[in-house]
Formats: C-alpha cells, structure tokens, sequence
C-alpha cells in the first residue's frame, strides 16, 4: 500500500518537532528492537495543552504519527488529549499500512506517558486505567 498523501506531507514536514526544554511533562515510548522511539514533550497552562513538541527515531510513518498527534491535541485540555487513540491518529493519517499501525499506537502511548509525567511532577491524582502499561513491542509486528 502507498501511504497517503497526510502521510507523505507530516513525514517531509512534520508540525512541532524539536525538544522543549522547559517541558512540563515528558512521555517516551518505544523500543529500539522494534526501531521507533517517540518523545513528547507538554507545556501545560491551566489545564489545557498550550504547547507541545515531539521527538521521534524512526520510520516515515512514525514520524507522521507523531506529527498529527501533536496537531490534535495542542490547545486541547488534558482531558481530551487523553481521549486521543491510535485509531484517531490513523483515521487523520488517512490510514497506516497494517505493518505500520504500531506506529499510531505509539503516538497514543506518547501522549499519554507525557501527561501521566505531568500528573506525577504535579502530585495529580489520576485513575491507573487511563494509562497503558508499558510498551510491548511484541505486538509491533515488527
């Protein structure tokens, strides 16, 4: 499958790269057995995603992923960020070849691991579930 036109345009020019040094919440996922690392770093005001940047080792279509998903949860407040799934971040790629979902998964994990950093920096109380546990590339397909 060739990949979508969204993807091609967030691969060769990805919205919010680059490293925030003043991050209020850092999430990196990924394994270098399945070859894609992902960072996302949050600047959080009052509740609400004001900034985000991302950092990504890997394929074309994880650095699409991470690109959208930046786009989708700037501006949003936390409580909607943490709503975003893998199946968002594809449908708004136009679609991911299956070898290459795994890619959206991360994006999802990411975000979530960086809001949960902020959650624990801050002594936020949170519910477990709305977290994932740790990343099992074994599900990569990779």
């Amino acid at each position: 499958m060739l990949y979508s036109e969204k993807v091609m345009d967030h691969f060769t020019n990805p919205r919010n790269v680059g490293i925030m040094e003043d991050a209020d919440g850092i999430g990196e996922v990924g394994n270098v057995k399945c070859g894609d690392i992902m960072k996302i770093f949050l600047k959080i005001n009052d509740n609400t995603i004001e900034d985000v940047r991302f950092s990504t080792f890997g394929c074309g279509s994880a650095i699409a992923s991470s690109s959208i998903a930046t786009e989708m949860i700037k501006g949003k407040p936390l409580s909607q960020a943490l709503e975003l799934t893998n199946k968002a971040v594809v449908e708004a790629l136009d679609g991911l070849p299956p070898h290459k979902v795994h890619c959206s998964v991360l994006a999802e994990e990411a975000v979530k691991a960086a809001i949960k950093d902020y959650y624990d920096k801050n002594g936020i109380t949170y519910d477990d579930s709305l977290f994932p546990k740790e990343h099992d590339c074994e599900h990569c397909g990779e």
